[in-house]
């Protein structure tokens, strides 16, 4: 048989239909680019697993629930808390039964790129609601409350009804389904995490729209956190519309 070039050789490589006899004869060609793409490849293989392993560590709530009879399990958190101006978002998600995507954590460990294109994704395959509370509303009744009521409020917003809810460091009174309350859950659940996703991609792009509104504090790229540049525009300009009157130190210069 004649041997394949190099070029040849990385595109039976990215096939998905590659068998283990082609790999075989790869991993035994003395060319060096040849050998090049067979360590980049073992590598890549290896990443998948590790991937898939911790994907399978992070079902382990999902899969109990399913074995106890619940089908529509939803994942539920929260992105905004902390900062001092804008809205909290809360994401809700019932992921399909046996949905797959590598990778999927917690929104703050992956890359601007990754979480968008997850959002697309979770978006399209799956269930999913959005619950947004103001800033005024914030003021109103207080960040936590907030929070719970974002939380309800994308619960609200799914198509299903969820049989159980995975709940990110939160519980629900308002809403009388089961639910489990999990610490870190973003890190623990990917139901949560899928959620965290959702939330946190909505907001930041509500938080971009506000920065054409209000350029001098950058809210483009500190997302209403309490930044050093955030705070020296607050001492200038004076607290927006959209700031938080209830957080310090907005609440210190009115």
């Amino acid at each position: 048989m004649t041997q394949l070039t190099v070029a040849q050789v990385k595109e039976r490589l990215n096939d998905d239909e590659l068998t283990d006899h082609e790999l075989a004869s790869f991993k035994e060609d003395s060319r060096k680019g040849v050998q090049q793409l067979v360590k980049r490849y073992d590598k890549e293989v290896q990443q998948k697993q590790e991937l898939k392993k911790q994907y399978e560590m992070m079902m382990s709530f999902e899969k109990n629930l399913f074995q106890h009879g619940f089908t529509h399990v939803a994942g539920i958190d929260e992105a905004g808390r902390g900062p001092i101006a804008g809205p909290v978002v809360a994401g809700a998600v019932i992921l399909p039964r046996d949905y797959y995507l590598g990778g999927l954590n917690d929104s703050k460990k992956l890359s601007l790129k990754t979480r968008e294109a997850y959002f697309d994704r979770i978006k399209s395959d799956a269930d999913w609601g959005i619950g947004i509370v103001t800033n005024e509303e914030i003021d109103r009744i207080n960040i936590y409350q907030a929070t719970k009521l974002a939380m309800q409020r994308a619960v609200e917003d799914l198509s299903g009804h969820p049989e159980h809810l995975l709940i990110d460091a939160m519980e629900l009174d308002a809403i009388s389904s089961p639910q489990t309350k999990l610490i870190k859950g973003d890190e623990r659940s990917v139901s949560i995490a899928a959620a965290s996703v959702i939330a946190k991609v909505t907001r930041d792009r509500m938080m971009a729209e506000l920065d054409e509104q209000y350029p001098m504090y950058e809210f483009r790229n500190n997302q209403g956190y309490g930044t050093k540049p955030h705070v020296e525009a607050l001492k200038t300009h004076g607290p927006s519309p959209v700031h938080r009157k209830t957080f310090a130190p907005v609440k210190d210069l009115l």
